[in-house]
């Protein structure tokens, strides 16, 4: 009789297993860059990477974001700092690496950090190769734009040659390229000189305890600005049909809609 039950259980055991769904294999997409994608301190706040909301726009039971991203970081000194190996040994096949770098990388001033062109075209080759060793899927970001207008009220170009250095790499190694320089800059120039102050860190002595004096930041974005700058980068993974990403958004919301820029005049940040 026991001998019977024992069977029945083993059975029922098998049964279970062999009828359970197996869920499916999220895939994993990592961000490797600098502060104007990275995870940001309480301290900080509002100054927000446009990693932050990424996650927003995509559905989190396909498709999850590691944010790697480290303020103040080169491709040298991320490389240097053992950021990117342990990445490489987690990389699974079909995962993701969005790479965007340039903002520290061409700081001559700050010779910690400085990579030339040079070198950091070969850094980049380096990520891009890597990551296919690993069968996971490569894609090319070019630097945010800093905001700079001129006289005449157009937005200037801030990182002519390593964006130039991006577009050539993933043109010569067939690697998708989300320009964002280019796009992060029509932006701008949508808002215009003054309203695009609401996509950056831009505030007034007094309007948040974390700046009790204010702060005048071109480089770093508010919680609207790398929403922006975050749903740039989703309406190029819906238009280049990036496999596994663009058939896994989120349904949209009016948090994360896809939608084309506005002029930002009617629009204010969510913390000023």
């Amino acid at each position: 009789m026991l001998n019977k039950i024992a069977f029945l259980s083993l059975l029922l055991v098998l049964l279970t297993a062999f009828t359970t769904p197996v869920p499916p294999k999220k895939t994993k997409l990592y961000l490797i860059g600098d502060s104007t994608i990275a995870q940001k301190v309480q301290q900080v706040f509002p100054e927000t990477g446009w990693g932050m909301p990424l996650t927003t726009f995509f559905d989190t039971a396909a498709v999850v974001i590691d944010n790697r991203a480290q303020n103040g970081r080169s491709t040298r000194t991320y490389l240097a700092d053992n950021r990117w190996q342990p990445i490489v040994n987690a990389l699974q096949p079909q995962d993701y690496v969005f790479i965007q770098f340039g903002h520290n990388d061409e700081a001559e001033n700050y010779p910690d950090r400085y990579t030339s062109p040079a070198d950091y075209r070969k850094n980049l080759v380096k990520f891009v190769t890597e990551t296919r060793a690993k069968k996971a899927y490569p894609v090319l970001i070019t630097p945010v734009t800093r905001r700079k207008f001129n006289r005449q009220g157009q937005q200037q170009e801030t990182h002519v040659a390593y964006s130039a250095v991006t577009t050539e790499v993933a043109k010569a190694y067939q690697v998708p390229l989300i320009d964002l320089d280019k796009m992060s800059r029509e932006l701008l120039q949508q808002f215009g000189e003054e309203n695009s102050k609401l996509l950056f860190l831009q505030l007034a002595p007094g309007d948040h305890p974390n700046y009790p004096y204010g702060k005048q930041d071109n480089t770093h974005f508010s919680e609207l600005g790398a929403r922006k700058m975050a749903q740039l980068v989703v309406s190029q993974v819906v238009a280049q049909k990036l496999p596994l990403l663009a058939d896994h958004l989120a349904k949209p919301t009016a948090k994360n809609a896809v939608a084309p820029a506005t002029t930002g005049k009617d629009e204010q940040p969510t913390n000023p």
